[in-house]
């Protein structure tokens, strides 16, 4: 089943996608991949967020299974897209619960967690996704601008894959 709910973080701020801060631009894919400082496009609990009213939703409609696709080996370093995130939010989930303390909760899956970038699009060229649909970056223009952090991961993910990316870029 599906349903949309509006969401607006810029309520919350805090981060350079949902506030007036400048968004981070033109690293290489291991300098993102290797810093251990949390960056500015980091939005505050958003996964718990988008977790804990999917997982309400999740026992209305008597589903057993949530799925994210959260990353943690090609990322910024969000604290949310971390295995151990993960881990703790599904004891929240079974003991937040309804479904959870009757031994029946919503599992939390995580199918993309542990795959590089490219595994994840040449698992989505070979179940023909179309990826001309996808979008990365972190800007929100017509075209995907090709130098914030999310935008370098993207194009980096591809290179590996042998693979072209089939959305447009600004000109640099």
């Amino acid at each position: 089943m599906h349903k949309i709910f509006k969401i607006d973080l810029r309520q919350i701020g805090g981060s350079a996608l949902t506030d007036e801060i400048k968004i981070p631009a033109t690293k290489t894919p291991q300098e993102i991949k290797s810093s251990k400082k949390i960056p500015a496009t980091y939005v505050p609990a958003r996964n718990t967020i988008f977790l804990s009213i999917a997982l309400a939703y999740a026992e209305v409609i008597d589903a057993n299974a949530i799925f994210i696709g959260a990353n943690s080996i090609d990322y910024s370093g969000y604290p949310d897209c971390r295995p151990k995130y993960f881990k703790r939010f599904q004891e929240l989930a079974d003991a937040a619960t309804k479904k959870g303390l009757e031994g029946m909760g919503v599992e939390i899956k995580t199918p993309l967690l542990y795959l590089t970038k490219a595994d994840i699009i040449k698992k989505g060229v070979e179940l023909e996704v179309p990826l001309q649909h996808t979008w990365s970056c972190y800007r929100g223009g017509e075209k995907a601008c090709g130098r914030c952090d999310s935008c370098i991961l993207r194009l980096d993910g591809f290179k590996v894959a042998g693979s072209k990316d089939p959305i447009e870029y600004e000109k640099k």
